[in-house]
């Protein structure tokens, strides 16, 4: 088998998304599946339908339109905020948008209009994380820019924590979004259908903590992975690290543990630091920076540890391995979501799929 790799559970994929569901159907919560975090696969997209979901979110507007091309006919969410120059083809392909910008709405609603189409948007509030969405106190005044623009289906309002400023989602700003609808709703005398109150970091409020009225939630991480990495959790109920990678062994051997010679900085302008354990066995396997993020990496054999990466590979001290390693073995870790997401984003690393 060619690698690296990345080994794809689609079973274990598609159950989670059913097990989802199912947990968000006993609140009334839509479920958006996020599938950002496979870089467009549509093997992995079509996992999720085939395990319940029926409105895809992605942030690449590429990925939606390619998902089209193959035959999807759900629901499509563009999460990151449009592009003024992509709006002639997200008035095409997506069904709503994520927004925060009055210009953007106004181009939409232009575009829509002409081609005679309703554009759905989900206003998106910031509630502390300073990522996307505008500031509370600014929220009425911008509704009132919006709400009579022709071509435009004003669904709710949505808010992003974790992303950014790992700020954790908490009922309390949550809440945040259902009084805000509230008084949009009073205001301006309409009906806002979704309030939609984050990602996989919010599904820790889901038993008891949510508060009512959150009726959507856009969840990428735990149908992945079934992790929450902004609470450092395994979540319960799910399968866990669905995405394996494997790189194989391309030098073994003792060396020592500190670089002889004056030292500077290293490819990627940092100072590295070593610590002197004597010789060491070290293992060179054929992945490196470009390819993953190193840091999101958890060996699967007992006794090896990542000692550091260059662009094209990765080093490992293996003295201590459980097993006896020789050229061409391959060795298997676990991923977080970054390195996930930068795995299946390269070119360079093969996708196998487990059914």
């Amino acid at each position: 088998m060619k690698t690296p790799a990345v080994y794809i559970n689609l079973e274990h994929i598609k159950e989670n998304a059913s097990r989802l569901i199912d947990r968000c159907n006993k609140r009334g919560i839509k479920l958006t599946g996020v599938v950002k975090g496979a870089a467009g696969d549509v093997r992995v997209a079509r996992a999720f339908v085939q395990g319940g979901i029926r409105s895809i979110g992605d942030s690449r507007l590429r990925n939606i339109i390619k998902f089209r091309q193959e035959g999807f006919n759900e629901e499509m969410v563009l999460l990151r905020l449009p592009q003024l120059s992509d709006i002639e083809r997200v008035v095409k392909y997506v069904d709503i948008c994520l927004v925060s910008e009055l210009v953007t709405i106004k181009a939409l609603s232009r575009e829509a209009h002409k081609n005679r189409k309703k554009m759905g948007i989900i206003l998106m509030v910031d509630v502390g994380d300073l990522r996307e969405g505008v500031l509370p106190e600014d929220l009425l005044d911008f509704t009132a820019e919006i709400i009579d623009l022709p071509g435009i289906v004003f669904k709710g309002l949505g808010t992003n924590v974790g992303c950014y400023g790992g700020v954790l989602p908490t009922r309390e700003n949550t809440e945040i979004l259902v009084e805000l609808t509230k008084k949009i709703e009073n205001k301006f005398d309409l009906k806002l259908p979704l309030i939609s109150g984050g990602n996989t970091a919010t599904t820790i409020l889901l038993d008891d903590e949510l508060p009512e009225g959150i009726n959507n939630l856009r969840v990428g991480e735990a149908i992945l992975q079934g992790t929450d990495i902004t609470n450092q959790r395994l979540i319960e109920g799910l399968n866990h690290h669905n995405f394996v990678l494997k790189a194989s062994i391309i030098e073994i051997k003792e060396k020592p543990s500190v670089p002889k010679g004056v030292t500077g900085h290293d490819a990627f302008g940092k100072k590295p630091r070593f610590e002197d354990k004597g010789i060491r066995k070290r293992a060179i396997l054929a992945a490196g920076r470009q390819d993953v993020k190193v840091d999101g990496l958890t060996p699967l054999l007992a006794g090896v540890e990542i000692i550091g990466a260059s662009s094209d590979h990765l080093l490992l001290d293996v003295t201590d391995s459980a097993e006896k390693l020789k050229v061409g073995d391959k060795l298997a870790f676990n991923l977080d979501y970054g390195a996930m997401l930068a795995l299946m984003t390269s070119e360079y690393v093969h996708k196998h799929y487990i059914h």
